[in-house]
């Protein structure tokens, strides 16, 4: 059924979900395509009842859209943030994705564990402000370096746990780019460095005594929510490395293949990825971390720059030694979508909720897409990747 024509009113935005609220869109909703059957399903009674625990992170809100969550694990996990076996929620409607990560992080867990650590940390945000002349951006350019750290002192007002940590100048001709690198604690922090970051832009603004046309809180030079040559270098959010050593009899009994079949394969997938032109190496982190992070109430948009990293396999006397670094992962164990009630739970699942978990939850990340690498290198070694996919996926 089509929606009806003619010109509808426009919507009311409406920040603070109620019961009267969410009822009078779906009032309007159900006069056109809709039907009291997609009312139930997506205004579901526990949704109504709690809509104002959602109004935070939602307009115009009409209800909760319900995702099957599923589990991998337990993950031994030796980092330096995260130590211990974790237990990792999955959200996701693909099947056969959960029993891939499942797979691999059984293996890595037989194996010892996935050793893990956070190398860096600094979210960015990139203001631009353009001048009529190269002349003026350089001068304008000047002045921000010499006076740093009262605008540093600017940011740093805005919040009780952002630290400004650099603030790097570019120029193409007459407009001026400043990369500003935070600390953002425990959060993934990009709601804190933009009004942070605003706050800089408007003392320099007022204090500045180059004329400035025209300034931008952000002129897409950060990476944020893009694959991009500049976070694939310094990174943006953390920089995570993790890694397991597998040996040759435990590849064969739990992976049915050979530390030789994967190997081949992944000199033939590190080509592939040469000649396309990625960034980075990696066979396909953004399936664990697009699942991973609707569960615990992450950014899922933060997908496209997490994704970006370098998957290595090599032979050691041990074994095969796997790894990952991801320089781009942002996430947080508070703020943002943490507090909903689902990722709030997922969370607890994973023991990693609220202040004091931020680098552990990162390092939990990195771990996880390792073992997604692992699962599916040696499946498409081996031949069975279609061959589960076809078992998990059509014949179910």
């Amino acid at each position: 059924m089509l929606p009806r024509a003619g010109r509808a009113t426009a919507l009311r935005p409406t920040r603070q979900a109620t019961e009267a609220s969410i009822g009078r869109y779906w009032s309007r909703l159900t006069k056109g395509s809709a039907t009291d059957a997609d009312r139930r399903a997506i205004a579901d009674p526990e949704t109504v009842a709690r809509a104002a625990d959602y109004s935070a992170n939602i307009e115009n809100m009409i209800g909760t859209v319900k995702l099957p969550v599923g589990i991998a694990g337990p993950l031994r996990i030796n980092g330096l943030h995260a130590e211990g076996d974790y237990h990792i929620p999955l959200a996701t409607s693909e099947a056969a994705l959960v029993a891939s990560y499942a797979r691999g992080a059984h293996v890595a867990s037989k194996a010892g564990g996935v050793s893990t650590a956070v190398l860096y940390e600094g979210v960015l945000r990139s203001p631009a402000f353009t001048f009529d002349t190269l002349l003026e951006a350089g001068t304008f350019i000047d002045w921000v370096v010499t006076h740093a750290e009262t605008l540093k002192q600017a940011a740093e007002a805005t919040t009780s746990h952002g630290i400004l940590i650099s603030l790097e100048p570019m120029i193409d001709n007459n407009v001026a780019f400043l990369l500003c690198r935070y600390t953002t604690g425990d959060a993934a922090g990009q709601n804190m460095v933009t009004l942070a970051t605003h706050a800089l832009c408007e003392a320099i603004a007022t204090n500045c005594p180059v004329p400035i046309k025209r300034w931008y809180i952000e002129g897409n030079f950060s990476g944020d929510k893009k694959a991009s040559s500049l976070g694939t270098i310094t990174g943006r959010g953390r920089k995570v490395s993790a890694a397991v050593t597998l040996p040759e009899t435990l590849i064969a009994a739990a992976l049915h293949t050979s530390m030789d079949e994967m190997l081949d394969y992944a000199r033939v997938a590190n080509l592939g990825a040469l000649l396309s032109g990625q960034l980075g190496a990696q066979a396909h982190y953004a399936n664990g971390l697009a699942a991973f992070y609707i569960a615990t109430g992450q950014d899922a948009a933060c997908v496209a720059e997490s994704a970006v990293g370098f998957t290595r396999m090599e032979r050691r006397p041990d074994g095969l030694f796997c790894s990952v670094t991801m320089p781009n992962i942002l996430v947080g164990s508070v703020g943002g979508g943490t507090s909903l009630p689902s990722q709030t739970a997922g969370l607890n699942v994973l023991g990693l909720r609220g202040a004091g978990h931020g680098a552990a939850l990162a390092e939990v990340t990195a771990a996880l897409c390792l073992c997604g690498e692992i699962s599916i290198v040696a499946a498409m070694a081996a031949g069975h990747f279609t061959r589960a996919h076809h078992r998990l996926a059509r014949q179910r």
